[in-house]
């Protein structure tokens, strides 16, 4: 009796054994649901659309809701339950640029949100750094804020996700500020994810912030980290880089005439990386380039990428793979976790975001016109320059506005009312202005310096102010000195004006670098303070029509 157990016991060792060994030959199946660009919009908001043609006429198109964390988090979980291996990223802006709601408590919901959803990893990217790399690292790490606004609970405990900072070393130790990379193992297959922000981050925000920080090369910095990933038996490697393109027809799941930085990187990467999940641009795409599949999910969580990879478990190398931009629409169940935490946050922020500011007296939109001018930007322009121009404020003459502090269109209600919540969603930064002497010339080489990157970034300008400028002439001659006009008077090259701008573009940020060495350096009130104060003295508003730069052939 005890010999036939024995064998028994035998037998049934063996199968399990031939059962495992058969196990280990069989793909592993594994599945990313990735976002990118969420900039805190916790909040189910009105203007997050996807626009369609109508189906029934196909003449028409169709605006669709999408967003808000309470979708999201439910469309995050239906896609979980398809494959038990499964991996949430984003590729970076999870925080910065908020609507009111985040940004009044500096993003901890966001985090607080990003961690009930079950993000596992998110790539850093230029909005990361608006407060500064202490603050970043206190999103992580948690601990209340210096000025006490936030830790709604008395306590921030950071986020349970991790940061990733591939190419963000500090300038004397060469240390990342955060993981290059994280691995992820599943059936004992790994996954290494690299996370990456633009190498032009230090350009496109406020120097302070990234002070003693220097940002690489993406290329250069993913593909040195590939032979790490390798001895450690990683063959399978996801990239999420804060960098990205745009297509011809916005088509979400293709990528018909995509250009920009994404595709030169993409060519340049390792063979061995297989994916790339980007963002920055707002953009959704998705699509093989260099064998690899790049994508991006459009903006503000109104959308995710359900990708699946299939993984030989013997050479660990990706064997099939497939991604789909989903737009996450709002006819599926709220998450419960969800609506609670925004709910207590609206608690907090309602009273001051419903609060009526004043009247226009129509929509002011941010979409630039040819000359690369748009209305809301001369609103703004104009505002601060009311609230510099007297001579114990500044003695403001002329206003500079950077289009990228511009964040949405301003649309009053039915009444033309606008509420203070409005004004925060167009200016969420919190920047301070900042009055200075310029010469003439000054003024001249910071107009040629807004073609000094990759995109153009046309400075918005206030009333009375103008200029012709001439897209065929070279980088640094487009604008003729003699074009430049203050009250229809053509500016003296060796005469000093006194300019009002905000301390993001002070300090040389969006690559307006003659402002730096400006003089008489006076600071003023908060950015959002002046557009109310504007509004305010200007009830039922007029939208301004009269453009006030010219733009050449």
């Amino acid at each position: 009796m005890h010999l036939r157990n024995g064998l028994l016991l035998v037998s049934i060792a063996l199968a399990l054994t031939a059962c495992n060994d058969s196990d280990l030959t069989l793909p592993v199946d594994v599945k990313l649901i990735a976002i990118n660009d969420f900039h805190g919009n916790i909040e189910a908001a009105d203007g997050i659309t996807l626009t369609s043609t109508d189906p029934k006429d196909p003449s028409k198109t169709i605006k669709t809701p999408v967003g808000g964390a309470e979708y999201l988090a439910t469309w995050v979980k239906n896609l979980k339950l398809k494959n038990p291996n499964n991996v949430v990223v984003s590729a970076g802006d999870l925080i910065g640029a908020s609507p009111m709601i985040s940004a009044l408590y500096h993003d901890e919901p966001t985090i607080e949100v990003m961690n009930a959803l079950g993000l596992d990893f998110n790539a850093v990217g230029n909005h990361e750094f608006d407060d500064g790399s202490a603050e970043l690292l206190r999103m992580q790490n948690g601990g209340c804020h210096a000025d006490k606004i936030g830790c709604a609970d008395g306590k921030f405990d950071g986020a349970k996700f991790k940061f990733l900072a591939a190419n963000v070393q500090d300038s004397k130790t060469g240390k990342t500020l955060f993981p290059a990379y994280q691995i992820k193992e599943f059936q004992g297959v790994k996954i290494g994810f690299i996370g990456m922000t633009l190498k032009g981050t230090a350009g496109i925000v406020t120097p302070a912030g990234v002070a003693g920080l220097d940002f690489k090369d993406e290329v250069e910095t993913a593909n040195k980290l590939v032979p790490e990933l390798q001895k450690q038996g990683v063959e399978t490697i996801v990239v999420l880089l804060h960098e990205g393109g745009v297509t011809v027809d916005k088509k979400q799941n293709e990528c018909n005439g995509i250009s920009g930085p994404i595709v030169e990187i993409a060519n340049k990467l390792d063979k061995a990386i297989d994916v790339v999940i980007s963002g920055h641009t707002h953009q959704a795409y998705n699509c093989k380039i260099n064998d690899k599949l790049v994508t991006s999910a459009y903006q503000y969580g109104g959308m995710v990428t359900d990708i699946d990879l299939t993984i030989d478990p013997i050479t660990r190398n990706v064997t099939k793979m497939s991604a789909n931009n989903l737009a996450v629409t709002r006819d599926v169940a709220k998450d419960p976790t969800q609506t609670s935490l925004i709910e207590k946050f609206l608690k907090l922020v309602n009273p001051l975001k419903e609060r009526v500011v004043g009247t226009v007296g129509g929509a002011l939109s941010r979409t630039v016109n040819d000359a690369g001018e748009m209305v809301l930007g001369r609103v703004i322009a104009d505002a601060q320059l009311l609230a510099t121009a007297d001579k114990d404020n500044g003695g403001a003459q002329i206003s500079f506005m950077n289009p990228g502090g511009v964040r949405a269109d301003l649309t009053p209600d039915a009444n033309g009312k606008v509420t203070y919540g409005q004004l925060f969603t167009v200016q969420p930064f919190g920047n301070t202005l900042v009055s200075m002497t310029l010469t003439g010339e000054q003024i001249d080489k910071v107009l040629e310096q807004q073609w000094n990157s990759a995109a153009s970034k046309i400075m918005q300008v206030s009333s009375g102010f103008s200029y012709v400028w001439d897209q065929n002439k070279a980088d640094g001659s487009k604008v003729d000195i003699a074009s430049i006009k203050l009250n229809g008077v053509v500016i003296n090259p060796k005469g000093s004006y006194r300019v009002t701008i905000n301390n993001f573009m002070a300090s040389g940020g969006d690559g307006y670098l003659e402002f730096v060495n400006g003089t008489n350096v006076l600071g003023g009130p908060q950015d959002i303070d002046s557009f109310e104060s504007y509004i305010k003295k200007n009830p039922a508003l007029a939208v301004p029509t009269t453009e006030r730069i010219t733009r050449l052939n």
